[in-house]
């Protein structure tokens, strides 16, 4: 097998870029979940429970793999989330002991208005975004390819 080339300078400039986009996305979520009484982790606790699967149950557990946290920041965030009425915990159908988290209409109203405002941005970021993956992946097809010859 072929020793895999050095990354070029634009190999590079992508990934900066890339990143560069991730940042601007989170930094223009973070004040628009601020804006609205939220913190950027709330708001991504909400969404996480919003986007649940249809059927599915979302747990304090669930959540905190979903939000890549520890179950005890995990469980702080739910109280914090309970406190603010922004979600309340109900049985699950699995069995006693077992809880699920709900969103209230609070967390639903505030969920409508925050998701329309994050689509509008990345449909207006797709574009850098999508530039950016593109070399990103024309450069990795070009390895593959080279290491096939």
């Amino acid at each position: 097998m072929k020793q895999q080339e050095r990354l070029r300078d634009g190999d590079y400039e992508a990934l900066a870029n890339l990143r560069y986009r991730i940042r601007r996305f989170r930094q223009f979520s973070a004040k628009e979940a601020h804006r609205l009484g939220l913190t950027a982790p709330q708001h991504q606790a909400l969404l996480a429970i919003k986007g649940q699967p249809a059927g599915k149950k979302m747990s304090a557990r669930m959540l905190a793999e979903r939000l890549l946290m520890d179950r005890k920041t995990a469980d702080g965030l739910v109280q914090e989330l309970i406190d603010k009425a922004y979600i309340d915990v109900g049985p699950a159908a699995a069995g006693p002991g077992k809880q699920f988290l709900r969103l209230t209409d609070k967390a639903e109203a505030v969920l409508d208005r925050l998701a329309s405002a994050h689509l509008f941005e990345i449909r207006k970021m797709a574009p850098e975004l999508m530039q950016a993956l593109r070399v990103l992946q024309d450069r990795q097809n070009m390895q593959r390819i080279a290491w096939m010859q």
